[in-house]
Order: structure tokens, then C-alpha cells, then sequence
């Protein structure tokens, strides 16, 4: 593709619709595509982004997603795709969504961030993100350019999704000009100094190859996808550069995944790909789609935590708890030990008498180890819906008992399921239950009371475990007082 098509391909639906009326100026920009790329009509916009989350596949990977790379052409063509890239993170605590597009209709130097306002789409405004968008912006070196918005489709069609599966998040939208390995490494910079200590997602947004013969096509994404798997970022910029035809916007992907390095061990998950033949488009024109997770690899579980370490973890459960019943505050701590400061999920159990008193974690490894502990200890004391808080006379008598969580996996068979070695979670729309591993063991359960009262636990049928695609099981290290 030389670098005239480049700017102009408009990923297959600008083939079949003609020109649209510009959003002007900034503040809130209206929506230019919808009625054309997706629906305009809120209610049944609402409930074909239900549809196809519901019916994505759940892929979970081992660590902590910081991105995504989703396609952008028309939603009849390749929202499936996108799909199962937004159901992985549904669940995820996100504050802010930077969105990184192409720019298909203006040649221009450097990107373009929108700095203030919001983008509307009929599921109503997506505000932005003034404070990260300045500060991008400072870092960067680039400001906002009104012409590189008012029609630029590679955006917008990400908002409905994030909007859907975000609901209270705000957008940095941002367009790439020309795709420069400048421009790359000083937005991939800014990004990692902007998004230090915040709850962010990176988006790219990218269309595969564009036009081919549906053969070529699959096996020219088919090398993409590799490259891009394994961070073969060298490939990537070369062909970027020399504006071969693999994907309109390798300046967003290789922006995400240089971030991504520089924030820790990278990794890619390739989730979903198809093509617009695959729904009905002309089979000698094809355009690729593809869904894929960046994400930082985290330790395994911390099965090898040392018994120094477990008992320094217990310690600061009980202090963390004490202090907060007294001042309202969890203490400020600074680990002994590096390890405790690796991501990891982790459950606090809470009993007194040997009766349970309280439990509360996180399945996900959001927080360094030693404060995901600190927090679910006090949750647990404080915040489980099935007890009343604790009280201080109750402290000398509580046992501790902490479970440090492994990655979730998905189970393709039931008997893969080890009962008192296997925790479980559920996931099937917006419910969700976890049981530990030792939950089974202490109850005397089977294996299929296991599942069915996983279900409950999400609120969920007790056989809903036997069509379930969002079925997991987990391993656990489990250590008490």
C-alpha cells in the first residue's frame, strides 16, 4: 500500500458510504458515523453491544492488561472481533481509556489529542480526561489539530464499546498523523509518564491488511499477528515505515506495544481474528480484523513465598485491621521483602471461633501483593455484606488466614477440576463468583456440588456451569496465624 491509499482507505465501509458532514471545533464532538459504520438508534445500539460481549469467548491471560488492539471498520463486519477484545477487560477497575487511531482523511506531523469536552455517540457523551489529556499532550509535545477529529471514523467506533463496558470512564481520544518511529517513541514516552499511578487502558485502533484476495490476505495477518505476538517490533516499524500493506495503523499498535515494554514484561495475547468476507463482504477485497490483549506478565502465584514472607504478609493483615478500626486509615507500609511488591490476587479469611467472620479479595492481580492483602483485610473486616464490621473487642481472638491466587484458566473439561486444589470463578455477563480452593475441602463437597454452588454464588442457575464459556479454575497458596 503506498502512502496515498494509505490515507485515504477507510477500512472497507467508506467503500459502500460517501462523504459525511464534519464535527467542528472542540468541546463536544457528534457523532459522525453512526447510522454508517453502527446504529444510531441508542436502544438497539445498547443491545447489539450486549449481544456480542455476551456471546464473545472469555480468554483470561496470566497478568495485568494495559491494552488492547481492536479493529475499526463497520460494526457488521468486525464488532464480533472487537468483542472479545472488551468482554476480557469488562471486569477490569479502568478510570481512564486512551484511545490511539490512524488518521485516514488528514496528512499531518506528530498526533492529535483531544484536549477537553467529550465525544457524543448515541449511547449519550464520553467525557474526557481533561487532566490526562494535558498532561499527554505536555509530555508529548503534540496539541490538538480540529481537522484530524471532524471526521476520523478509527476513533469514534471504539467509543460505544467503551462506553458499554466502562460506563463511568472517561476517553483520551488521540489520532496519529504520519506514522513515524518519532512520533511512536515520544507518544509511547508520554504515555508512561502520564498513566504512572493511574487506572488506564490503552487502545489501538487497527484494521489488518486491506483489499486483497481473501488467501492473501489470511496469510499476510497471519505473519502480522505473529510479528505482533512476538514483539518483533523491529519487523513491525520497518514495514510501518515503507507503508506495506498490513495494517493502517501500525503507528497506534507499535505505540501500544512500546509502552507497554517500558512499563514491564510484555507480553501479547492474539484473542480473535476474521475478516469481512467472514460477514458477507466481497471475498477478492478483504480487510483483516484482529483482537489481541497487551499485557505485563506477573508471577505465577507466589507458590514459592518463603515463610518469612507469609508470616510478614499475616502481620500486616492483623495491622492493617487494627489500625483502620482506629483511625479510619490503612497504614502506610513499605515491604521487607521485593517480592511482595509483584501484582497478585489475594483473599483475606476472616473467623472467629473457628466460624467465619468475614472475606473479602481480588481475583485479579491489580495492586503489589502486600497491598492487595492490606486492602482486602480491611474489607473483610469492614465490608462484607454478610456480617456486621468488626469490633475492636473482637480483634484478640481473630484468626487470619490469607490465600495468594494464581492466574485464571480456563476449563475446557470438568475433570480437569482437582477439588482442594482448584479454586473456581464463574463469569456470565455482569455476575460473577469465586470459591477458594479450601471452601470444597472444609465443606466436604464433590466435585459437582463444587460447580453448582459456584453458580449460587453468582446468582446464577446451578447447571449454568454445563453451557458456560466463562468457567475457571485457579490454584492457590494458602497460609494462616
Amino acid at each position: 500500500m503506498n502512502r496515498r491509499t494509505g490515507l485515504k482507505a477507510i477500512c472497507l465501509w467508506l467503500v459502500f458510504w460517501g462523504l459525511v458532514i464534519p464535527a467542528t471545533g472542540q468541546g463536544v464532538r457528534k457523532p459522525v458515523w453512526a447510522g454508517q459504520f453502527y446504529e444510531s438508534d441508542p436502544s438497539r445500539l445498547s443491545r447489539q453491544l450486549e449481544v456480542w460481549l455476551d456471546a464473545a469467548e472469555l480468554k483470561p491471560v496470566s497478568g495485568r492488561v494495559v491494552g488492547l488492539i481492536v479493529p475499526h471498520a463497520g460494526y457488521v463486519y468486525s464488532a464480533r472481533v472487537a468483542a472479545v477484545g472488551y468482554r476480557l477487560v469488562r471486569n477490569l477497575e479502568v478510570e481512564t481509556v486512551v484511545i490511539i487511531g490512524p488518521s485516514h482523511q488528514l496528512a499531518f506531523e506528530g498526533c492529535s489529542i483531544y484536549l477537553r469536552g467529550g465525544f457524543e455517540t448515541p449511547l449519550g457523551v464520553a467525557e474526557v480526561d481533561e487532566t490526562l489529556a494535558r498532561e499527554l499532550a505536555r509530555y508529548s509535545g503534540f496539541g490538538y489539530i480540529p481537522e484530524a477529529h471532524d471526521r476520523e471514523h478509527s476513533v469514534e467506533v471504539q467509543v460505544p464499546f467503551i462506553q458499554k463496558v466502562f460506563p463511568r470512564a472517561r476517553i483520551v481520544p488521540v489520532v496519529m498523523g504520519n506514522q513515524t518511529e518519532m512520533t511512536i517513541q515520544a507518544l509511547a514516552g508520554a504515555l508512561v509518564r502520564a498513566t504512572k499511578g493511574k487506572k488506564v487502558l490503552v487502545v489501538a485502533s487497527t484494521d489488518l491488511s486491506h483489499f486483497l484476495g481473501r488467501a492473501q490476505a489470511n496469510e499476510r495477518d497471519r505473519k502480522t499477528i505473529e510479528l505482533i505476538q512476538n514483539l518483533d517490533l523491529k519487523s513491525l516499524s520497518r514495514q510501518v515505515e515503507r507503508h506495506e500493506n498490513i495494517m493502517c495503523g501500525g503507528g497506534p499498535v507499535l505505540t501500544l506495544l512500546h509502552y507497554a515494554r517500558r512499563m514491564g514484561q510484555a507480553r501479547v495475547a492474539a484473542l480473535a481474528y476474521s475478516d469481512s468476507a467472514a460477514a458477507g463482504g466481497p471475498g477478492d477485497r478483504v480487510v483483516g480484523y484482529l483482537s489481541a490483549a497487551v499485557y505485563l506478565e506477573t508471577a505465577q502465584t507466589g507458590l514459592d513465598l518463603t515463610p518469612e514472607e507469609k508470616r510478614e504478609l499475616l502481620a500486616l493483615a492483623r495491622l492493617a485491621i487494627e489500625t483502620y478500626l482506629a483511625t479510619g486509615k490503612i497504614p502506610a507500609y513499605q515491604p521487607t521483602s521485593p517480592r511482595l511488591e509483584t501484582k497478585a490476587g489475594a483473599f483475606v479469611t476472616l473467623k472467629q471461633n473457628h466460624q467465619l467472620r468475614g472475606c473479602i479479595g481480588f481475583a485479579e492481580p491489580l495492586f503489589p501483593l502486600w497491598e492487595t492483602v492490606a486492602q482486602a483485610a480491611v474489607l473483610a473486616a469492614t465490608e462484607d455484606p454478610r456480617f456486621p464490621p468488626l469490633r475492636k473487642s473482637e480483634l484478640p481472638g481473630l484468626q487470619i488466614e490469607i490465600s495468594v491466587l494464581g492466574p485464571l484458566q480456563p476449563v475446557s473439561d470438568v475433570s480437569e477440576i482437582k477439588v482442594g486444589r482448584h479454586g473456581l470463578v464463574i463469569k456470565e455477563g455482569q455476575r460473577s463468583g469465586l470459591l477458594l480452593p479450601q471452601v470444597a475441602t472444609e465443606l466436604g463437597w464433590d466435585r459437582q456440588t463444587f460447580l453448582r454452588e459456584v453458580c449460587r454464588k453468582a446468582g446464577l442457575p446451578e447447571n449454568a456451569w454445563k453451557n458456560s464459556k466463562g468457567l475457571f479454575k485457579f490454584e492457590a497458596i494458602v497460609f494462616q496465624e
